[in-house]
């Protein structure tokens, strides 16, 4: 009798390849599809670990820590100068989550610069902003704006210190005019000053004061309601 034998079945070759494919651990350069390469570890076929990742596309560099195929602990993002060729760090700090989250340093293509924390890749919680104007703000943040209590101070020596929101002076706040030796107390809404009070302090040793000082008697301050002034952001328009 006649023995009929079946070809044993196997797995399609892809199946094959990709297990052969699977990474973990400390692996030299990979190439993707896409032209992108990353070179350090593993964990079943994600990045995850130590590693340093280059996009094609636009040239710029990840170094830093993986989780899970995303980039989540501490490292750089650089990016390429056009115009020198040579790489330029964007940003260095934490991640979470594929996003800038944590405290980190973040430098902006005009000049600017962010110190602080961050959260989904927006700051958020307590940092200093480094205007391009030579404004600086220090204070909360929430949302890419500042939120909560803060400090803008500007280029002429003058400042404020008070409430924020949505990114402009709102709620009580003082405004300190150095050069003039005075000092406006009240209560801001989205960056105009509703109503407050103008005060002399430092006068004697102020560069530039006003021709007469103000009265000293409390009840005779100048009261200052509906006043109006210059505003900006929290990006230190106010003179």
């Amino acid at each position: 009798m006649p023995v009929i034998k079946y070809p044993r079945i196997r797995d399609p070759l892809f199946y094959e390849w990709d297990r052969k494919a699977q990474k973990c651990g400390l692996r030299h350069t990979i190439y993707f599809v896409n032209g992108d390469q990353y070179t350090g570890e593993w964990l079943d076929n994600l990045k995850h670990g130590k590693g340093t990742q280059i996009w094609k596309s636009t040239g710029a560099i990840y170094s830093g820590d993986w989780k899970f195929g995303k980039r989540d602990g501490y490292g750089s993002y650089s990016i390429l100068d056009p115009v020198t060729k040579e790489y330029k760090k964007v940003y260095t700090g934490w991640w979470e989550n594929d996003r800038r989250g944590g405290r980190g340093m973040f430098s902006y293509p005009n000049g600017e610069r962010y110190e602080g924390e961050w959260s989904n890749g927006l700051r958020s919680g307590w940092g200093k902003m480094h205007y391009s104007d030579g404004s600086i703000y220090e204070g909360q943040w929430l949302m890419d704006q500042p939120n909560g209590q803060g400090v803008l101070r500007l280029p002429n020596g003058n400042r404020y210190e008070g409430g924020w929101k949505d990114g402009k002076k709102h709620g009580p706040g003082k405004y300190f005019y150095p050069d003039k030796g005075q000092l406006l107390e009240g209560i801001w809404v989205a960056d105009i000053p509703k109503c407050g009070v103008l005060i002399d302090f430092g006068r004697d040793n102020a560069p530039a004061p006003t021709e007469f000082p103000l009265p000293e008697d409390l009840e005779d301050r100048r009261a200052l309601p509906q006043l109006h002034a210059r505003g900006g952001r929290g990006n230190g328009n106010q003179q």
